[in-house]
């Protein structure tokens, strides 16, 4: 048998708490819990019809009454309502109508509310740039889609020498209430879509919206270090909101153009440094490329084509890192080509006189390894 949780412990209040007080409980948890605020939790429309419950029986005073007095056996729905009448349902209705208003942006019904307000969508904006501007920071001027009030009816939606008229459907208000038993709900007036206002004859350039299309530029400052996939915000540089609500945001997402020579691995830098073959037997001095420039390493001699030579702090400094990373410089050693005799016989003359495990030591293991796994 399941235990039924205590509902002044389910709306956080005290027992001798008031009607304001429980009101306001129940509201806050009801914006947290509403099913709409969360579509990827299973568990939040469970909490909002705990909530529900709850207020439903503690906002009626015989109810509660009972509750306080028999526990939840005192108002279990077999029992009978016990009378527990109008005035109780009125303050869950008001109080539901109250939330929905909060939920979705809506005004009060009746007597000329206000209009719906809400919230402009956010914008994303891919931006690519070179390795360069990446490590170093940089700026950037970009257009941005954005609306701005028509220029013919200056945002009123209605041809010259009209206006705009108010709603009969909503008196003005938005939303229109939906009464059902003891719910009372509001939604979006269906005539007007919330604006409170129609337009009989429309704006030709802007159809009656009130808004036309627009571009603007915007400054992007990229902060130093910063890396593939990341997210710039823009506070209020989204779409403008609707009955005066606030602008969406815009995230400008950053894409890193392939490099000619670097490959970026979070703050290191990768890169092939093809040498010649003589250099890689005899050893020598070369030049290698960084972002800062050149600068020169020592081969040694007998060098391995796939070595890795760690240059530390030639990476890059990420946006959270306190430290450059480093550059791992792969060497690849490069087989002549377009020989003329002469070279391809001093080659043959070389291949005949290093034949054996002292000038060739990674054959001679391979070798054994191979003999060891065929069973030779």
């Amino acid at each position: 048998m399941t235990t039924k949780r205590d509902l002044y412990e389910t709306l956080g209040v005290n027992r001798d708490a008031n009607d304001d007080e429980i009101k306001k409980a129940y509201r806050k948890l009801a914006m947290k819990h509403h099913p709409d605020r969360n579509p990827d939790n299973p568990k939040a429309e469970d909490a909002f019809k705990e909530a529900k419950h709850a207020y439903e029986v503690l906002s009626d005073a015989q109810k509660r009454a009972a509750y306080d007095q028999y526990g939840h056996a005192g108002v279990d729905p077999q029992a009978g309502m016990g009378g527990g009448g109008g005035a109780g349902m009125g303050g869950f209705a008001d109080a539901f109508g109250d939330i929905f208003g909060d939920i979705f942006g809506g005004g009060r019904g009746g007597g000329g509310g206000r209009s719906n307000v809400y919230r402009g969508a956010d914008l994303r904006y891919n931006l690519e740039i070179t390795l360069e501007e990446a490590a170093r920071g940089a700026e950037k001027m970009i257009r941005i889609p954005t609306t701005a009030d028509c220029e013919t009816c200056h945002g009123s939606g209605a041809k010259k020498g009209t206006e705009p008229k108010v709603c009969p459907t909503c008196g003005g208000a938005g939303q229109v209430r939906m009464q059902q038993g003891f719910f009372s709900i509001q939604q979006t007036c269906p005539k007007c879509h919330g604006s409170g206002r129609i337009v009989p004859n429309p704006c030709p350039d802007c159809g009656g919206a009130g808004r036309t299309k627009k571009h603007k530029t915007l400054e992007v400052k990229i902060p130093a270090g910063i890396d593939e996939g990341m997210r710039l915000r823009h506070s209020g540089h989204g779409e403008p909101g609707v009955n005066g609500g606030p602008s969406g945001d815009l995230y400008v997402e950053i894409h890193i153009r392939p490099h000619p020579v670097f490959q970026r691995d979070n703050d290191d830098l990768h890169c092939e440094m093809p040498i010649s073959f003589a250099t890689a037997a005899l050893g020598g001095e070369i030049e290698i490329p960084t972002l800062d420039g050149a600068a020169k390493i020592r081969v040694p001699a007998e060098t391995q084509s796939g070595k890795v030579f760690r240059l530390r702090g030639k990476g890059i400094k990420g946006v959270r890192s306190h430290t450059a990373g480093d550059l791992m410089c792969h060497m690849v050693v490069e087989t002549p080509v377009n020989l003329t005799e002469r070279q391809k016989e001093l080659l043959r003359e070389l291949e005949t006189s290093s034949v054996g495990e002292k000038h060739n030591p990674r054959a001679k293991s391979w070798m054994d390894k191979a003999k060891a796994f065929f069973g030779g």
